[in-house]
């Protein structure tokens, strides 16, 4: 049985994820040659643990999430209770809050992601051809709303906007109305105001408008874009090579093992290596849609997307942010980026995508 499994798991998908990780633990071994090379350690063993989890979750029928409602509403609930929970109890550094463990950290947020993308993929595989029914979309809005407030109350603007998108683009694809769209778009336009005037803090304005013109203040708002432009510029063609990148070696570059990691590679890596990372995302999003495209159900096919839409908005904002095109919003890039929390996660998502792809061949 293990072996006839192993042999239906979708390998190009596979073999394009371990390959951007490995650029990733190359990255940070480099970034991390002359300092602090725990990073490198501890991304090797989410590694070897992630890849267990994904054969676990390839192994169990992915209609198992299908067929147990209470069992995915037990998963919501849990999240939002640890949700709260991180409010309280748990420990925050920028955009991230966790609960520290000793030998590891735990971010709720990426496990709410998973859960809320099975929630659309259940709730939607059984109600789109009513969507034209407003209940269904407030319903999913109190779902997602719940969720999103909590994260945003972290601050994790970034994990929010991941939820909000996820919620919108699953609604698309199971069928949502252009007219029910666009009032949704007005309801957002009218609520990123209110939180304008009166709940985003001062900081996280700056980081909204400073992408704009950041050498307005390039010592505070904008530096952040500033370091990551003349990373990427420095790299050129073909890049400095592994430990000889000056922005990042000598800690210009910020957060160069999670956030601007893409910079800090397109220092190193040069202009090949950023392509041949476009390339593997490519592939890594063209086989998820593919086996979508190849489901046989409503739920297989929900999930596949609503997988690929938490993927591409990561990997769209992080690298948008990193060229100076986007708002810093505290992002990960998915496989590459270091972050136990991020990768279990994306493994055990990735998990029941090959689930179905198993199952649908």
């Amino acid at each position: 049985m293990f072996i006839y499994l192993l042999k239906k798991l979708d390998w190009v998908l596979i073999i394009s994820v371990l390959l951007l990780i490995i650029i990733g633990l190359m990255s940070i071994f480099s970034t991390s040659f002359s300092h602090d090379k725990s990073y490198f350690y501890k991304q090797a063993v989410f590694l070897i643990i992630g890849l267990f989890l994904m054969l676990v979750f390839a192994f169990i029928d992915y209609r198992f999430f299908r067929n147990h409602s209470t069992l995915l509403l037990i998963l919501y609930f849990l999240s939002v209770l640890l949700l709260i929970a991180v409010l309280f109890f748990g420990k925050t550094r920028g955009a991230a809050s966790w609960f520290n463990f000793g030998l590891f950290n735990f971010e709720p947020v990426e496990f709410a992601k998973l859960v809320m993308v099975l929630i659309f993929a259940q709730y939607f595989s059984l109600r789109h051809i009513e969507l034209y029914r407003i209940t269904h979309i407030v319903i999913s809005g109190a779902y997602t709303m719940l969720v999103t407030g909590l994260v945003f109350l972290q601050p994790d603007l970034g994990s929010a906007m991941v939820l909000i998108f996820l919620w919108l683009g699953v609604m698309v694809i199971a069928g949502i109305k252009l007219k029910q769209l666009l009032i949704l778009f007005i309801i957002g336009l009218i609520l990123f105001n209110i939180a304008w005037l009166g709940v985003l803090k001062q900081y996280q304005k700056d980081r909204i408008t400073s992408f704009i013109n950041p050498y307005l203040d390039p010592q505070g708002s904008g530096y952040h874009q500033i370091q990551s432009m003349i990373a990427i510029g420095s790299g050129q063609f073909w890049g400095r090579g592994l430990g000889h990148g000056p922005q990042s070696q000598l800690n210009f570059l910020p957060e160069q093992h999670t956030d601007f990691i893409f910079a800090a590679i397109g220092e190193e890596w040069g202009f090949i290596g950023l392509i041949i990372i476009f390339i593997l995302y490519f592939l890594f999003f063209y086989r998820i849609v593919r086996i979508a495209l190849q489901s046989e159900n409503n739920f297989a096919r929900l999930f596949c997307i609503g997988a690929a839409i938490v993927f591409i908005f990561q990997v769209f904002v992080n690298i948008g942010m990193n060229l100076g095109l986007l708002p810093i919003a505290g992002i990960s890039l998915p496989f590459i980026s270091y972050g136990g929390s991020n990768l279990l996660i994306n493994f055990v998502m990735l998990g029941i995508v090959q689930s179905i792809a198993v199952r649908e061949k």
